[in-house]
């Protein structure tokens, strides 16, 4: 037997008794043809998988990219928010004050001083309206308008006299929006019909 293999072994390597090899025949591959077909097809079903799974990862960053860059476009012109509520409150003040300064200064009030404070408050009042426009913070005027609850708080009920109801026939306090966003609401008083 062990005769045999060696036998066997040497005819393979001299080329004795197995006849000529002919380079033209193609190795026989050990898959068949349909299970290289199926094999393909689960290739393909995997490369499917694979391009959908990267273009949702590709969506879903772009998707996180631009939310990002919004929040950081949100925090550049609203980070200020707080800042603008604290100022709008040294705008009433001053405001106020100017109101008062303006009765005093009357043309039938003979003191010049008084006027002249009058003059240097309104000439600081519409200073602080133009910063306050410049970076984007406005002073709501609702007067005449519809009542919208994302804008105002209603603090009394007028009347209607020459307004449809829910109409705002006052304004208590101004309110103030940054960039369109409320930041104050203002106080109104809305329009009713009287009840005779």
């Amino acid at each position: 037997s062990p005769c045999v293999f060696s036998t066997a072994a040497q005819q393979r390597s001299t080329g004795d008794e197995c006849g000529p090899e002919d380079p033209r025949e193609e190795p026989r591959h050990p898959l068949s043809d349909c299970a290289l077909e199926h094999k393909a097809i689960k290739l393909e079903e995997q490369v499917r998988d694979l391009t959908e799974r990267y273009r949702k990862a590709l969506a879903d960053s772009e998707n996180v990219r631009r939310r990002t860059q919004k929040f950081v476009e949100d925090a550049k012109l609203f980070g200020i928010q707080s800042f603008c509520r604290d100022l709008v409150e040294v705008a009433d003040i001053l405001e106020k004050t100017a109101e008062s300064a303006a009765e005093e200064a009357e043309p039938c009030n003979p003191n010049p001083t008084m006027k002249k404070i009058y003059e240097g408050l309104s000439l600081i009042e519409a200073k602080l309206q133009s910063v306050f426009a410049k970076h984007g913070l406005q002073k709501m005027n609702p007067v005449g308008g519809k009542y919208d609850p994302y804008d105002h708080e209603i603090v009394c009920h007028v009347p209607a006299e020459g307004l449809q109801p829910g109409t705002i026939a006052l304004v208590t306090q101004d309110g103030y929006k940054l960039h369109g966003r409320t930041i104050r609401h203002a106080l109104v008083g809305v329009a009713v019909e009287s009840q005779e």
